[in-house]
């Protein structure tokens, strides 16, 4: 009696949403049927298949396992979805054969195929790099950055870069840097150590060499960030730069963003690169007016805390963007092919908190998730055997598929509401989007058993089966 009862209430509450819904809805829409909904799927063995179509149905038997959709209650663009470009990932790209690696990057960045589209690549040496390196490298201070140079980047970085931007002209790259050169930091070594403030003038000029020297090669950098996780020394193990908070406002207040300015260059600039627990950080970063000035928004890390840090620092500042720029696999886990519907949960997680973007960590590593001069075991989007150059697509790249084959640059975020959950969890999640060209996208991820849900827009809704550990995309016009 206490199931059946519990039933007939949710049912209640779901049919006064549903009927509100349909009440506030544009009247239009009332008398408007639409075309066909295409579906595509990734469970047991599918991945990202089309799937028939669906069609539309009157609203008024909808179920408690309904999910609003305001399609015209727009959140933030969509600035779009990628990887990292590491020199691990380059190198690894660079030692396919060229009809190998010009598929793989066909695939990975062609409009109309999995079309990446924010890509994040370094300045310098990161953990995912074949060796150690920066570019000024000197024994002694080089204040005037007598010996600066990108020689490194061009035997294999610049040429992939620039192949992905042939592929995809509206590649946005942002770059980070994992450590300044060891003579600007007080242990004299890349790896680990803090920066010093007497050489933060020095180092907004290192930004704009490497901006100038990389557009001078034809690949021009569209954002960047301060340091890559500004609080994360590790110990030594790897290039890393602990950056207080009041000398991250410094200097980009008093520096970098003065220094890019002058030298007529419009990177955005990106702070605290790292994890949801820093929001407290980034919320007293965009509180001084002078660094706010030329703050564009937040980079954000997914390793610690939860995505709604996001939505804390939207609510304060909702003229600063949010970044989603690092987040990969690990090669050594048995469902590194197939944690799909985990990516994709998390994945709308990070959207319906404001996010702007999502780049993952390597697009690329080997088998054996090389190279890496760091200690952490990571696995790219894809891996390439570094013996038969097979590729295998993670779970994370299936994940991608039903956003980046879909979600269109410009794409506006609209509210879902899922009527009947108890709680803020559950095992459906959902996402929904607004291409600029009027077409409708939603992404839901299953991480239950089988079950069944409606998407109830105004009078209509569809019903859409959802397999158990599935991710489903729908798409109307």
């Amino acid at each position: 009696m206490k199931g059946t009862r519990r039933q007939f209430l949710k049912g209640m509450a779901t049919a006064a949403a549903v009927g509100a819904a349909a009440r506030s809805y544009p009247l239009w829409a009332e008398a408007t049927a639409g075309g066909p909904v295409k579906v595509w799927s990734t469970y047991r063995e599918r991945r990202h298949a089309a799937d028939a179509p669906l069609a539309w149905k009157p609203a008024g038997l909808a179920t408690a396992d309904a999910i609003l959709l305001n399609t015209h209650q727009a959140r933030q663009s969509m600035l779009g979805f990628g990887a990292a470009m590491t020199d691990a990932t380059c190198w690894v790209i660079a030692q396919m054969k060229p009809d190998e690696r010009a598929a793989l990057m066909h695939e990975m960045f062609a409009p109309g195929e999995m079309a990446l589209n924010v890509c994040r690549t370094t300045i310098g040496a990161s953990d995912y790099s074949r060796t150690l390196y920066s570019y000024d490298e000197s024994d002694e201070p080089d204040p005037k950055l007598k010996k600066f140079s990108i020689d490194h980047d061009k035997a294999y970085i610049l040429p992939v870069l620039r192949e992905a931007r042939q592929l995809n002209p509206e590649l946005y790259l942002f770059a980070s840097p994992w450590s300044p050169p060891g003579w600007m930091k007080a242990n004299k070594s890349m790896l680990g150590g803090a920066m010093r403030k007497l050489n933060f003038g020095p180092y907004a000029q290192y930004f704009v060499k490497f901006l100038e020297a990389y557009k001078a090669e034809g690949v021009a950098i569209n954002g960047v960030t301060v340091q890559n996780e500004t609080d994360a020394e590790q110990e030594g193990h790897m290039p890393a730069c602990v950056w207080a908070q009041e000398a991250e406002i410094e200097f980009v207040k008093l520096h970098l963003g003065p220094a890019l300015r002058k030298a007529g260059l419009d990177a955005k600039i990106w702070v605290i690169d790292h994890n949801y627990n820093l929001w407290g950080r980034a919320l007293d970063e965009l509180s001084d007016a002078e660094a706010r000035e030329f703050i564009d928004g937040i980079a954000w890390h997914g390793y610690v805390g939860d995505a709604s840090a996001m939505t804390r620092v939207h609510e304060a500042f909702p003229e600063k963007g949010a970044y989603w720029t690092e987040g990969g696999p690990d090669y050594t886990k048995p469902d590194y092919a197939t944690d799909y519907t985990t990516w994709a949960a998390s994945f709308n997680g990070i959207v319906n908190n404001w996010s702007r973007s999502i780049t993952a960590w390597n697009l690329a590593l080997d088998e054996k998730g090389k190279p890496n001069i760091g200690p952490f075991d990571c696995g790219g989007t894809v891996t390439v055997d570094s013996a038969s150059h097979k590729v295998t697509r993670s779970g994370q790249y299936w994940a991608f598929a039903h956003f980046s084959r879909h979600v269109k640059r410009g794409a506006q975020v609209f509210a879902t509401e899922g009527v009947s959950r108890e709680g803020a969890e559950g095992p459906v999640s959902h996402a929904g989007f607004r291409n600029p060209d009027g077409t409708h996208v939603v992404v839901l991820a299953n991480k239950g058993s089988q079950t069944s849900v409606q998407l109830v827009e105004g009078a209509r809704m569809l019903e859409v089966v959802l397999p158990a550990d599935a991710v489903v995309t729908v798409e109307w016009s």
